[in-house]
């Protein structure tokens, strides 16, 4: 029987990563793990991303393990949830540091996020973030000195790029709409800033915050300011209000935004009122390449379930394999923070994932792995997420490499 794409992929990859992780002549006490750390919301509002984000890491962990760990030496997670709590948050982030982890990888919610940064910060302890975008998280501190890495697409980077595209389907009278939290505050200044670039200022403005059900009124306010689009900038079922509030109107214009708007709570939650909506993407799960396919069987196999967020998980997954391979550059097995940072700073091999290509994906000044030319516009068509354009669809037959 001939073997399928797939199992010959997964098959090579195993050789690719044993033949990576093969212990050598170096001495090391018999099977102690190493601790990495994982926090996110993985109950309450936000858990529907924090959860496939979760996944995504263990499921490249037990990959990892299963073909020797690091010369022998297992990882092992160390996971707090956040319950998307910034106070939770905190206190999971120094929990984390009291027990000694490596690394951390963690966080989906901007406000979170920038609440805890100080603490990796101060106890020298890097952060990689697989999924909050917020621009100001690896802005907070210089680059050189900074501990906070990140693999997700940055807001500053994915508001120009939806601007860019309302720009070429003639839809300039925007009106944004954005929660009061730090996630929709940072947007809504992206957003702000990519019109400008362009000429363009906001002909409505609405604030929100987190649980509101009706948005009836400020939606009435940007059908009468002359809105022809409306870009939204939250995490939660406000998306899915702002989508069902303008059904009651009866206001066809159309809804954009950043990577939220492909969220179960939101095309779950307007049904109807969601297709047609846009968002930026890094990741649609569609068996586009080998990597991808395989990713998407593994996670099917191991959770028995389609991942509800397909970015979550594999930025999430692609973001542990980059810490693996960054700790395979100590070779004395001496996991200090600096020693991490530096090595997170010079990942020597490149690693072909499941997102992108990366290839020093990091640096001493740059913390964002991710660029521009990795997005692509997603569109919400039958409930599911797929390819806007047919040209990014072939597009993505080639994974991209940072610029």
């Amino acid at each position: 029987m001939p073997v399928s794409p797939v199992r010959r992929l997964l098959a090579a990859s195993t050789v690719l990563i044993a033949t990576l992780f093969a212990p050598v002549a170096v001495a090391q006490p018999a099977a102690q793990p190493i601790p990495i750390g994982v926090i996110g919301p993985f109950s309450g509002p936000s858990s529907d991303f924090g959860q496939p984000m979760l996944h995504g890491i263990q499921l490249a962990i037990d990959e990892i393990n299963s073909v020797g760990g690091y010369l022998g030496r297992p990882l092992t997670l160390v996971i707090k949830d956040d319950q998307g709590n910034p106070d939770q948050g905190l206190k999971g982030a120094e929990e984390l540091m009291q027990a000694g982890v490596v690394a951390t990888i963690g966080f989906c919610n901007t406000g979170v996020a920038m609440k805890t940064l100080d603490v990796f910060q101060q106890a020298k302890s890097p952060l990689i973030v697989p999924c909050a975008t917020g621009t100001p998280i690896t802005a907070r501190f210089p680059g050189p000195e900074s501990y906070i890495f990140r693999t997700s697409a940055r807001d500053a980077i994915q508001a120009p790029f939806v601007v860019d595209d309302l720009i070429k389907r003639g839809w300039t009278q925007v009106s944004v709409f954005a929660d009061s939290t730090g996630y929709g505050e940072a947007g809504l200044k992206d957003v702000e800033a990519a019109l400008a670039a362009k000429g363009l200022k906001p002909v409505h403005v609405a604030r929100f915050a987190l649980g509101v059900k009706d948005l009836t009124e400020p939606l009435k306010a940007a059908r009468e300011a002359g809105a022809n689009v409306i870009f939204s900038y939250t995490v939660g079922p406000e998306n899915a209000a702002i989508a069902n509030g303008r059904r009651e109107l009866r206001w066809d214009v159309p809804q954009v935004g950043a990577w939220p708007l492909s969220f179960p709570f939101f095309i779950k939650g307007a049904g109807a009122a969601a297709e047609g909506a846009l968002m930026a993407q890094t990741f649609i799960a569609e068996p586009s390449n080998e990597r991808r396919a395989a990713f998407l069987s593994a996670y099917a196999r191991k959770y028995n379930q389609k991942i509800p967020v397909p970015m979550a998980a594999a930025q999430a997954y692609d973001t542990a394999y980059l810490l693996t391979y960054a700790l395979f550059g100590i070779r004395d097995g001496k996991f200090g923070g600096p020693a991490v940072k530096a090595a997170l700073e010079n990942i020597q091999r490149v690693y072909y994932g499941v997102v992108a290509t990366y290839e020093r994906p990091f640096s001493l000044e740059d913390k964002d792995a991710v660029t521009a030319n990795m997005l692509v516009m997603g569109q919400v068509r039958n409930g599911a997420i797929t390819f806007a354009y047919p040209e990014d669809a072939k597009r993505n037959l080639f994974v991209q490499r940072k610029k």
